[in-house]
């Protein structure tokens, strides 16, 4: 795997986490997979409310994780579990793989 996409899976990791310690009451748990080439990473918090994208704001100051994650990633799913949510990112280890316009994998 490049620096690149070490670094692309590092920032996913840490929005997806840092927003499970911020907006939920519980624990949280990470799963990193490796699956058909890709990393998936896999975050469980205790808040059942899933979170909102914002539309593009380059104006708006702070608040722009789960837009980069989602754009950087080849897929995004969050689902309801029976206690709290999992959001689950697929990122592409190759460095080209990123930001494939052809792609409608994501998922919300």
């Amino acid at each position: 795997m490049s620096a690149s996409a070490e670094g692309m899976v590092q920032l996913v990791v840490s929005e997806l986490v840092t927003n499970a310690r911020k907006y939920a009451p519980g624990p949280c748990l990470l799963s990193l997979e490796i699956r058909d080439g890709a990393v998936q990473v896999s975050v469980w918090d205790s808040e059942p409310s899933l979170p909102v994208a914002r539309t593009t704001d380059p104006g708006r100051v702070g608040q722009h994780g789960l837009e980069i994650v989602v754009a950087v990633c080849r897929s995004f799913e969050m689902h309801r579990e029976p206690v709290g949510k999992r959001i689950t990112a697929t990122v592409m280890p190759a460095d080209d793989a990123v930001g494939d316009e052809g792609s409608d994998d994501i998922r919300r």
